[in-house]
């Protein structure tokens, strides 16, 4: 058997560069927003860019909110959208089920960071009664992200249930993927 061009009964491929290529730029654009953001909670730059609320961007980024943690949270979204930029990057077209833990660990990077996003964004209006621009593009970013990424982390799931069905380890199937023909055409 020929080594298949997608994950079975599925009509595309998850793990393809024109995939993941798109997720990885938007990443990088989420991290230089959240870098800048970063920037400014940390007084390394002198004031946001705020288009349309006023004071709110000084308001939301000076807030308690923004300031729960030791460090600022833009500086923790900045961290959370270059993980997803690596682990987007790392493994090529069959990483699905050659890198299962690194497409669960990309998995991880933009779902559950990208759904704290969502909720720092609905705090702003209710906890602080002020709005964030780029906050708000940032949640944005998060939210676009999900959907095609766990696409490809049903895809390894999938291959790890056709593993464990095959009596294949799941520990080796998870941490090393397995190239046999049969995993993959079950």
């Amino acid at each position: 058997m020929t080594d298949p061009p997608h994950p079975p009964g599925w009509t595309y491929n998850p793990s393809s560069w024109g995939e993941r290529l798109w997720l990885i730029g938007v990443a990088l654009l989420g991290l230089a927003i959240s870098a800048y953001l970063a920037g400014y909670q940390l007084n390394l730059v002198d004031d946001v860019w705020e288009p349309f609320f006023g004071s709110g961007s000084r308001e939301v980024l000076h807030s308690f909110l923004s300031q729960l943690l030791p460090i600022p949270d833009a500086a923790l979204g900045a961290f959370a959208y270059a993980l997803d930029a690596v682990t987007g990057a790392i493994g090529g077209t069959r990483r699905w089920r050659t890198m299962p833990w690194m497409v669960l660990l990309f998995g991880f990077a933009v779902g559950p960071l990208g759904i704290v996003s969502v909720l720092l964004v609905i705090a702003q209006p209710v906890l602080l009664e002020a709005w964030c621009t780029l906050c708000l593009a940032s949640a944005i970013i998060s939210v676009v992200m999900i959907g095609p990424a766990m696409d490809e982390v049903l895809a390894s799931l999938q291959f790890l249930r056709r593993a464990h069905d095959q009596n294949i380890p799941l520990w080796r199937a998870f941490w090393k993927g397995d190239d046999r023909t049969a995993v993959v055409h079950a």
